[in-house]
């Protein structure tokens, strides 16, 4: 309504304005001929001149000229004191001149459009001052907005894949809906909950659940909406949505990205700094014992923790802190079935193969697989997903769709050369997951793709299975100098990811024989690691030398095995993709040591490197 007022009160002032300057346009009307003074005085002797109109203020003649083929309006520029002479002169022409004598003044147009520009000037100086902190008030009661709530249609029964978070919380919905059997034993339960795991895990979803589970109202907001350029609004806004939560009684107050406004305070800030610091402070001490005897619970979400300020993770206000990870594969198998009750499915469906195949993916991520399987299920024109559906769509999140690009006899066998060396170097190391597909069919920017199924969810892993996982990255680049002769720039994006991980094996995990078990990183609360030059100098070697000990062992395993990489080579030119059975019979049985033994692909990790 505010913003429909602003608009109609824009449209009146330009509306004003344009008929200002159309009255003044036909004010003017169409311009008089402007002669000189000479010809002037030579037209009124010769009887010429009809009228004159004499205004010595603006020292102007104007009038009419009557010739033989009509006449002529014009206008003449005289001194203001020649004004009497002039008229004298035409008072005493051979003809009757109509003489008038006229005062100029200004008109109401011109008046309007002189003031104009002082008027808007104005504006703009009261605008800043009351956006300064003289004006904070004001402002942030013209900035404060309202949050809606509602009641979430959403429990714990649509929640899959998150038991342990699940467990944490229901609790908290057993206070929201009977809070007396707390207090007769005398318990608190926790006033704040952070919610913290990465993009898509669910973190909003589980606060739903939580809201639709207890039954009570459910209050929204991003921390980013609370943190204006302008002085006091987001402190305002925090005080606003604390006192509706109070009016409410039970209710949950959510807020995303906690870490737009809860970051850790420093010591020097200017600007937006200082008001995102107000909003902080505000919310500090807003939520500090706030509502003791009201059952309300603040959750927030955030996928950096570890970036949030230490009074605001201090027992009193966020009390619990709630880790919401990615879903191992009992979990994808869940949040597929989940979201395949949506969708109509054939029998033929394997979502345990789906859920091997998507390691790694968050919930949101197995949402969209689905949503995918059924988009391209319905443009095909079928009524029910089926496997290629849902193996296209996982493809499609993983790698993008398929790019229409043909390609040239020498890159497709560049690209299936690449492709076959990750396949043999990763079916030829026991640490390295199981090959699952080998295609040369573009997808988003790459040639061709290469993926595999994941033994486990495992999380912890050791030095040699690490570097198992850097020698699959290498593996294509490897393939191409033993089989080209030479590397391509198909390579590019593997030597990026391999280079990071050799970066984090050295630089965050300790394994390096030189340089041994410390760390060389810092976080955002104190971003620089100081180290001399001769220390960064060996860290920047011991990177190379990692991913160089990695790319050695391919080569090793791609020479090893050239009879196997040119089967899938040949392979894949004819049929562009290959997975299963067709895969696992052209690149044997996978020995349980790898092909050359651990000692000899990986000196360094059996030995130390010297």
């Amino acid at each position: 309504m505010r913003r429909t007022a602003r608009i109609g009160l824009a449209v009146a002032l330009v509306a004003v304005l344009a008929a200002l300057l159309a009255v003044r346009l036909l004010e003017s009307g169409s311009p008089p001929a402007d002669i000189r003074l000479d010809e002037f005085t030579d037209r009124i002797s010769a009887g010429q001149v009809e009228s004159a109109a004499v205004d010595a203020g603006a020292g102007v003649v104007t009038g009419r000229i009557r010739t033989d083929t009509g006449g002529y309006g014009y206008t003449v520029q005289i001194a203001p004191d020649y004004a009497d002479e002039i008229t004298d002169k035409l008072l005493a022409a051979p003809n009757q001149v109509q003489v008038t004598a006229v005062t100029s003044g200004p008109g109401l147009a011109d008046i309007v459009l002189a003031t104009l520009p002082y008027v808007l000037l104005a504006a703009i100086v009261v605008w800043v001052v009351l956006r300064s902190s003289g004006g904070t008030r004001l402002l942030a009661r013209m900035r404060r907005r309202r949050v809606s709530s509602d009641r979430p249609d959403v429990t714990f029964r649509d929640v899959a894949g998150l038991d342990e978070a699940v467990r944490e919380l229901r609790e908290i919905t057993d206070f929201l809906g009977d809070p007396a059997k707390y207090a007769e034993i005398g318990a608190r339960i926790p006033r704040g909950v952070l919610l913290y795991g990465p993009p898509g895990s669910g973190k909003t979803l589980l606060a739903r659940a939580v809201a639709g589970e207890a039954g009570v109202p459910f209050y929204s907001l991003s921390g980013a909406a609370f943190v204006e350029m302008f002085a006091g609004v987001g402190a305002a806004r925090v005080r606003d949505l604390f006192k509706q939560a109070k009016a409410a009684g039970a209710a949950i107050v959510f807020i995303d990205e906690i870490d737009a406004v809860g970051r850790v305070r420093t010591a020097t800030s200017g600007g937006s700094g200082d008001e995102r610091e107000q909003t902080l402070n505000q919310l500090l001490v807003e939520m500090d014992g706030f509502f003791r005897a009201s059952a309300i619970v603040v959750m927030a979400a955030t996928n950096r923790p570890d970036i949030l300020d230490p009074a605001l993770l201090r027992p009193g206000r966020f009390d619990r802190h709630v880790a919401v990870d990615l879903p191992d594969v009992n979990g994808r198998r869940r949040i597929l079935e989940l979201h395949a009750k949506k969708v109509p499915v054939t029998a033929a469906v394997d979502l345990d193969l789906v859920a091997r195949r998507t390691a790694g993916f968050s919930g949101a991520d197995l949402a969209n697989v689905v949503n995918e399987a059924a988009l391209l299920a319905a443009r095909e024109g079928h009524k029910l997903v089926r496997p290629d559906d849902l193996s296209e769509a996982t493809e499609r999140v993983l790698a993008g769709p398929e790019r229409s690009r043909v390609l040239s006899d020498t890159e497709r066998l560049v690209t299936a050369v690449h492709e076959a060396g990750h396949a043999v170097c990763g079916h030829a190391l026991p640490g390295a997951h199981r090959v699952d597909k080998v295609s040369i069919v573009g997808r988003g920017s790459a040639l061709g793709f290469t993926t595999v199924l994941p033994h486990d969810d495992r999380t912890l892993l050791t030095r040699t299975e690490y570097l198992d996982e850097l020698t699959v990255l290498l593996g294509g680049r490897a393939a191409e100098e033993v089989v080209l002769g030479e590397p391509t720039n198909g390579a590019s994006d593997d030597l990026a990811r391999a280079t990071r991980k050799a970066r984090e094996m050295v630089c965050e995990l300790g394994m390096s024989a030189k340089l041994g078990p410390r760390t060389f990183t810092g976080d955002d609360a104190d971003p620089a690691v100081a180290v001399s030059a001769e220390l960064a100098a060996e860290i920047d070697r011991e990177i190379g030398a990692t991913v160089a000990e990695a790319h050695a062992a391919a080569k090793a395993i791609v020479t090893d095995r050239r009879d196997i990489l040119d089967a899938v080579v040949t392979r894949l030119l004819e049929v562009e993709a290959l997975e299963g059975e067709d895969l696992e019979s052209l690149l044997g049985s996978r020995s349980e040591l790898g092909l050359l033994g651990r000692s000899d692909l990986w000196p360094a990790a059996h030995e130390g490197r010297t």
